[in-house]
């Protein structure tokens, strides 16, 4: 049944929102402030490129995509892996993920801001960034899949502000939900949660003068890298929230989590080791950039250590997760999830986004690595994101308890 209470206006939530996001002790206060400094740090960084251009940035000619794209390819995968909570909540009605669906969407919004700020900051400047606005600019849908990456971007970040946001609210004002309001949003952030993260490995898989992207596998390992990388920051954030709050998360929801992200990586390996089995089995002339990734090329060899490293945290967190040593111990998961997590960043990143540009159609190899400029305004999107989530999660929390105790 509804539980009845006197209806409060949207205005009283946002000012309680507000207000709740303000409050709490010293370390609380002293954690938003990092956040902001990182932030003024990024803003500052992005004047600096304003006024050079991307010449404030060790892109070139030869390496036209960086550290901006290789975060912002990361996280589409983060932003999309929401929908392993998503579907057991809603459509199978999982009462353990359930309750904490809401954090997983607030993930999701986090990460879809940061991918669109990476975008921007790609662009060198906002001036640039008219081009990308329908209308106004010179939009090329639908041929150009760029196009359609923003447009799911922005569709699937609507998607997962309008479905919380309503829960939260009707939570608030102590009374259930409507199904019939949000529930078809749901099945359509299901399937949107899927094309967000296959148009961008389309647009690698479609540019046949990259034979590194030119891979078939493409858009089934994005997911399956998604679906491991997504799943372990949630369950970081979850133990973050279980020891810092109230909010107390369930062991069993720790241990569903957990089997998600084994399945999930243990595919991406597989699939990580049937490509290279193809480059370097039989190498040719378009096996280069997979020599010049993992071996080095003519001298160059920047990537070697970060690649292997990647794969090495990437199977200890693996097996970690799949041995399960703790009993879903959050103390051994958090670390778990944490080498899972920071691995696929690597591999899906840098690891991804370089080697597909070095060495050049010409033959160009170059080494290429983030300028201070790039790693600040990284820091500073990064510490943005951080941001949205806290704001959004902890009155959600707050409201989530209240509507259940009563």
């Amino acid at each position: 049944m509804a539980k009845k209470s006197s209806e409060k206006g949207f205005v009283a939530f946002v000012t309680d929102i507000i207000s709740w996001n303000l409050s709490g002790g010293i370390g609380y206060q002293l954690y938003l402030c990092l956040l902001a400094a990182f932030m003024v740090l990024g803003i500052y960084a992005y004047f600096v490129q304003f006024n050079l251009g991307l010449a404030a940035t060790n892109m070139s000619d030869i390496v036209s995509w960086g550290f901006y794209i290789s975060n912002f390819t990361f996280l589409v995968g983060v932003a999309a892996a929401s929908v392993m909570i998503i579907l057991p909540s809603y459509i199978f009605k999982d009462k353990d993920l359930h309750k904490v669906v809401i954090i997983g969407e607030v993930v999701a919004i986090g990460a879809l801001v940061m991918c669109l700020m990476f975008v921007f900051v790609d662009l060198g400047g906002p001036l640039q960034a008219w081009h990308m606005m329908p209308i106004i600019g010179v939009f090329n849908w639908p041929t150009s899949l760029l196009t359609w990456d923003v447009l799911v971007l922005n569709g699937y970040l609507a998607l997962n502000l309008m479905v919380p946001a309503y829960i939260v609210y009707c939570h608030y004002n102590n009374r259930k939900p409507d199904e019939r309001k949000y529930r078809p949003f749901v099945f359509i952030s299901i399937f949107w949660a899927f094309a967000i993260h296959l148009v961008t490995a389309f647009l690698y898989e479609g540019l046949p003068a990259r034979p590194f992207w030119n891979n078939p596998l493409m858009g089934p390992r994005f997911l399956a890298s998604a679906f491991a990388a997504g799943p372990a920051l949630i369950t970081v954030v979850l133990v973050i929230i279980n020891f810092t709050t109230t909010f107390k998360i369930e062991s069993q929801v720790f241990n569903k989590l957990r089997r998600i992200i084994v399945v999930s990586a243990i595919i991406n390996l597989i699939m990580l080791f049937s490509e290279i089995f193809k480059e370097f089995y039989l190498p040719t002339h378009h096996s280069l950039p997979a020599v010049y990734l993992y071996f080095g090329l003519k001298g160059h060899s920047a990537l070697v250590p970060w690649i292997w490293t990647a794969i090495s945290i990437n199977l200890i967190g693996t097996l970690t997760l799949a041995f399960n040593p703790g009993n879903n111990n959050p103390k051994v998961l958090f670390p778990a999830c944490v080498l899972l997590f920071l691995g696929i960043w690597i591999e899906k990143g840098m690891g991804l986004i370089v080697p597909g540009l070095v060495p050049s159609p010409l033959g160009e190899v170059v080494d290429y690595a983030p300028s201070w400029v790039e790693v600040s305004i990284t820091l500073g999107i990064l510490a943005l994101g951080i941001f949205v989530v806290t704001m959004l999660i902890r009155p959600a929390l707050i409201i989530e308890q209240r509507f259940q105790a009563e």
